[in-house]
């Protein structure tokens, strides 16, 4: 049986009426609380189901403590970068912060696809029938250690025709049912939840970072028509996958745009915040005509005042970073070829995340992945300050539209977390789907 999950309780946003929404996004680099009215507002054309316009009311944001690719390594200063962010945040919004949407990119994020029919004997659907296919699905059980973030359905059949959106009361003789189930390592989101406890917030939902991108960057066609969304963030690369307007795949590599600051600041022998500007200022994996003859200026650790300043071509800097560069997008390449992911994702790739404003990314990921590739921004959320409307924080604003997208999603009512258990995740999506149909 599966371990109880940690999944989505939020209660999606009502059409017609104002919430607010408190989000939180817990980086390897950076930490970033938005407070956010979300008022309601005709759909949009291109953003389907986009039913609220999210007004920003607080923003907080500050460079990351205790954080390692995701993965808590101080709960001390883990638990003060987060209650300084939050607090700037509240202050501006003028409110206290009592629940948080959070996003989880540790613990070894991964995804798999659920299938299980049942016999309806020409009957009609009806929501016990519904119950008989989760109860199925609930025997192919994820390990133990693992809990679910998301539990997506994806698909319904019946008789083996695809793509009905609703089952209830169709006839037929068999039906069947894909769910596509993103999970985590437990112990990973426990200490999430445990640095949040200690600043006095609760969990409303957590959110797969990769989710959180492809929801903020990607327009309705591309979702419909297969698509992958590849978020360049600061010590993690993660990637999603979207077909039929489902996300169908999620996975994560441990590497970032800060690994690309590590090997300049190794390579040259400078500090790292030294080797950051060099990375903003003049980091490309494209050499450009004048690279050999654009000397650049650089200070050695343990350097004193009255030395001068070394130089090198910017060129050097190309040649340490393309290699990392490549060697993650070759990886995603791999990992997507070897689940069958590259033919369901078609002709289309969107880059997003701080590391993908590098100078070149688009060309060289277009040679590896051999795919149309394009720059992506967040969209359908206004507000936001300047600082915040580019792609490294695509993480955020998908968040935000969480709450209007989440109704398709198993929701329950609020309740404290547990963090083990064995009354089976599908059992309460079971319950979900009951009340539903």
């Amino acid at each position: 049986m599966m371990t109880d999950a940690m999944t989505a309780r939020l209660k999606p946003v009502q059409p017609g009426r104002t919430s607010l929404v408190t989000v939180l996004d817990i980086g390897s680099t950076k930490i970033c609380c938005v407070i956010a009215r979300l008022v309601p507002r005709p759909e949009g054309k291109s953003l389907r189901g986009r039913t609220h316009a999210a007004e920003i009311i607080g923003f907080g944001y500050g460079p990351s403590a205790g954080i390692k690719s995701g993965v808590i390594t101080d709960l001390d200063k883990a638990e003060q970068a987060v209650r300084t962010v939050v607090g700037i945040a509240e202050r501006a919004a003028g409110l206290t912060v009592e629940s948080v949407i959070v996003n989880v990119t540790a613990g070894r994020l991964g995804s798999e696809t659920f299938s299980a029919g049942v016999n309806l004997g020409g009957q009609e659907v009806e929501r016990a029938d519904i119950q008989r296919v989760l109860r199925a699905v609930n025997e192919r059980s994820v390990r133990p250690e693992r809990s679910i973030i998301h539990a997506l359905p994806i698909g319904y059949a019946l008789d083996g025709q695809k793509g009905i959106k609703d089952p209830k009361n169709m006839v037929g003789e068999k039906l069947s049912i894909d769910v596509a189930v993103v999970s985590a390592e437990t112990l990973a989101m426990r200490n999430i939840e445990l640095v949040l406890h200690r600043c006095h917030l609760q969990i409303e939902a957590l959110m797969a970072t990769p989710y959180a991108s492809g929801l903020a960057t990607l327009v309705d066609d591309e979702s419909s028509l297969g698509v992958a969304c590849i978020d360049f963030g600061g010590a993690t690369t993660t990637v999603s996958v979207f077909a039929e307007g489902h996300l169908v795949y999620a996975d994560a590599i441990a590497i970032g745009g800060h690994h690309l600051t590590l090997d300049i600041a190794r390579s040259l022998s400078i500090g790292i915040a030294e080797a950051e500007r060099l990375k903003t200022m003049y980091g490309s994996v494209l050499p450009g005509q004048a690279d050999e003859r654009d000397m650049i200026p650089i200070t050695p650790v343990g350097a004193t005042r009255d030395e001068a300043p070394s130089q090198i071509p910017r060129s050097h800097i190309t040649r340490i970073i393309r290699p990392r560069v490549e060697e993650v997008l070759t990886a995603i390449r791999d990992r997507m070829q070897a689940t069958g992911m590259m033919d369901v994702c078609g002709r289309r790739f969107v880059l997003t995340g701080g590391a993908s404003e590098l100078t070149g990314l688009p060309e060289v990921a277009r040679r590896i992945l051999a795919r149309n590739v394009r720059n992506g921004r967040p969209m359908g959320i206004s507000g936001l300050p300047e600082l915040a409307k580019g792609p490294a924080f695509a993480t955020v604003s998908g968040m935000l539209i969480y709450p209007q997208v989440c109704a398709g999603e198993y929701v329950e009512p609020h309740r404290s977390v547990r963090l083990t258990g064995t009354d089976g995740y599908f059992a309460r999506v079971g319950n979900w789907l009951r009340t539903s149909f």
